[in-house]
């Protein structure tokens, strides 16, 4: 029995072992990968303690070892904004004639208090198939990729069709922090020039069981855009309370936002998606809410089927419309005295197109209170329309994922969350979000506690997003 079962664990070693050889075996590369993406997850590059500008440094190094001259690789840092700088590597193309074509991905990362978190977010830890870290998903994952393809491209001594740039941006997380894609677009434009973007802002979606959905290009986004609602009032003794009290005409304000309900919109993306979408609710029995989305996609106006669709999923149904929700209070300044002062943020997320001004009076008429002063807050950006979706773009999308996930539907989207890709849109310069990657339906805790990838997930983003640049880098 116990040579038997040495015998048994011997072969079992031996099979672990030939496995990990033959996945080893089956991308030498690896290893390297893992090494770039570890160095830049470590690079602790938040707003307030980290340096953007050091993980730029670091990934030029490796760039420059791999056979990138210095005349290729841009370090560019704004001089009042020093720790938030970033990288423009190039790799040139052999037809003068092709446009070239902008890998895109931000460094910055969300803050991450280690007392909160599980393990420590500035350590990559791997652990039960997936890697724990912040900014392990978002967005160094794809930064990695990026960089890493770079470096695979030198290496096999591939010179494609159309010049491939890859810009490492900051700023990306923090509104009023120093951009590095809007500054590249007002002071460096002719680096990052290119017939279009690849960036982050969709990809797989898996359900919760784990299985594969859909794969999604992201065509538009909302732009993110703040407003303070202000009540000033003369206060007094609480023991004198009167009906013009700023507390309660905030609170009647904000009571009127939330009944408020934006008007639908629809863009090609998002009647992709709808249709798309529709086929996989119908197949998993959800006939209703299928039958809402073909509704939606043809007729906007039917309040019954946008109310489905809206109540099956918050996305979904922030995915029709300009929403607006209130997210940070601050009134009064004693227990026994009445407020003086109330304030509100609201946080819109504007369809593409629409202006922020456009919102902003909106919000005037829904409150109908000339007590209440509705302020915009730092513009971020122009909120321009979504690029056009074309068969270049989507075909090999299409393509890349029906040989590695068959089976698998792609779908364009038009993502509410916003990303670098909107000053990018401004500047005349298309902005795709295409990923590859596929994340469980929490995804991956991005902005909360203990973010995380899938191995698998990310390792196999990093195949589909190498070959797929390459099929639009020898594109005509």
């Amino acid at each position: 029995m116990k040579s038997r079962f040495v015998l048994g664990a011997v072969s079992a070693l031996l099979a672990c072992v030939q496995s990990a050889y033959a996945v080893q075996a089956a991308d030498p590369t690896e290893p390297q990968f893992r090494a770039l993406y570890k160095e830049l997850v470590e690079t602790n590059t938040t707003l307030s303690a980290g340096s953007c500008t050091l993980a730029a440094e670091r990934i030029a190094a490796r760039l420059k070892t791999a056979g990138f001259p210095e005349s290729d690789l841009h370090l560019y840092a704004d001089p009042a904004h020093p720790k938030e700088g970033g990288l423009v590597a190039i790799l040139p193309g052999r037809d003068p004639k092709a446009k070239a074509i902008l890998l895109l991905a931000h460094i910055d990362v969300v803050e991450a208090k280690r007392e909160d978190w599980v393990r420590d977010p500035f350590t990559l830890v791997e652990e039960d198939g997936k890697f724990y870290a912040r900014g392990a998903l978002d967005d160094k994952a794809q930064a990695a990729i990026w960089a890493d393809s770079l470096v695979r491209f030198k290496q096999e001594v591939y010179k494609p069709r159309h010049t491939l740039k890859m810009a490492l941006t900051c700023g990306e997380e923090t509104a009023g922090a120093f951009n590095g894609a809007e500054w590249l677009t007002k002071n460096r434009r002719e680096l990052i020039d290119a017939a279009y973007a690849l960036n982050e802002g969709a990809g797989g979606e898996l359900n919760a069981a784990g299985k594969r959905v859909s794969m999604t290009v992201q065509a538009g986004e909302k732009v993110a855009q703040n407003y303070r609602l202000e009540v000033i009032n003369r206060g007094g003794h609480s023991s004198r309370p009167v009906k013009d009290n700023a507390i309660y005409h905030l609170a009647g304000a904000l009571e009127k936002i939330q009944g408020y309900e934006f008007p639908i919109q629809l863009t090609d993306g998002s009647k992709g998606y709808l249709n798309a979408m529709s086929k996989i609710e119908l197949a998993a029995g959800h006939k209703d809410v299928a039958d809402a989305m073909l509704t939606v996609a043809k007729n906007p106006n039917d309040e019954k089927a946008v109310s489905t669709v809206s109540n099956a999923s918050p996305s979904w149904g922030a995915m029709l419309h300009t929403t607006c929700v209130a997210t940070m209070l601050d009134a009064g300044h004693a227990t026994n005295a009445l407020p003086q002062r109330a304030r509100a943020n609201i946080n819109c997320r504007i369809f593409p197109g629409v202006t922020q001004e456009t919102v902003r009076q909106a919000l005037v008429t829904a409150i109908d209170d000339p007590a209440v002063k509705v302020e915009t807050l730092e513009i971020r950006g122009e909120n321009s329309p979504p690029p056009a979706l074309t068969r270049a773009i989507m075909e090999p999308v299409e393509k890349m994922t029906a040989k590695l996930w068959p089976g698998v539907p792609v779908m364009p989207i038009l993502q509410s969350g916003a990303t670098d890709g909107q000053f990018l849109n401004a500047a005349g310069i298309p902005t795709y979000g295409i990923s590859g990657i596929f994340l469980t339906p929490d995804l991956g805790n991005i902005h909360g506690l203990n973010e995380y990838i899938g191995v698998q997930s990310l390792m196999e983003g990093r195949v589909f997003l190498h070959e797929l640049v390459k099929v639009y880098a020898e594109q005509n």
